[in-house]
C-alpha cells in the first residue's frame, strides 16, 4: 500500500510570509517576495523584499496599522532572528475602493 506523501516542507520564506500576515491582521496578500542570500564576517542569514497588498478600508487600517508596527515588532521565526525590518514605499488608490501596497524589506539572521 503507497504511503501519505509528506507534506512540503516549510522554509524559512515560507514562515516569515506567515509572519508577515499575522502582523497584517490576514488582511494582505503578498504581491511578490524575493530572497537573497546575505553574509557578513560574523553572520549568515538572507535578506527579504515583500510585497503586500491591502485592499478595502478596513485593510487598509489594517495597513497603516503594519506600517507602524513593522520596525520594532519581535517576530518568531524558527531558527531565524529579524535583525532589520523597514517599510521602503507605500503607495495608496482613493477609487474605486481603497488600496495599499507597501514593500518592506527584512535582513534575518541565523540564529545559531
Amino acid at each position: 500500500m503507497p504511503r501519505d506523501p509528506l507534506p512540503p516542507r516549510r522554509t524559512t520564506a515560507d514562515r516569515l510570509r506567515e509572519a508577515l500576515l499575522e502582523l497584517a491582521e490576514n488582511r494582505a496578500a503578498v504581491l511578490t517576495h524575493r530572497e537573497k542570500a546575505w553574509a557578513s564576517v560574523t553572520f549568515e542569514g538572507s535578506r527579504h523584499t515583500v510585497t503586500l497588498r491591502f485592499d478595502g478600508h478596513e485593510a487598509v487600517a489594517a495597513g497603516e496599522q503594519f506600517i507602524a508596527a513593522l520596525p520594532e515588532h519581535e517576530f518568531a521565526i524558527l531558527g531565524q532572528l529579524v535583525a532589520d525590518a523597514t517599510v521602503t514605499r507605500v503607495d495608496h488608490i482613493l477609487l474605486p475602493q481603497p488600496q495599499m501596497t507597501v514593500a518592506c524589506e527584512l535582513l534575518l539572521l541565523v540564529d545559531a
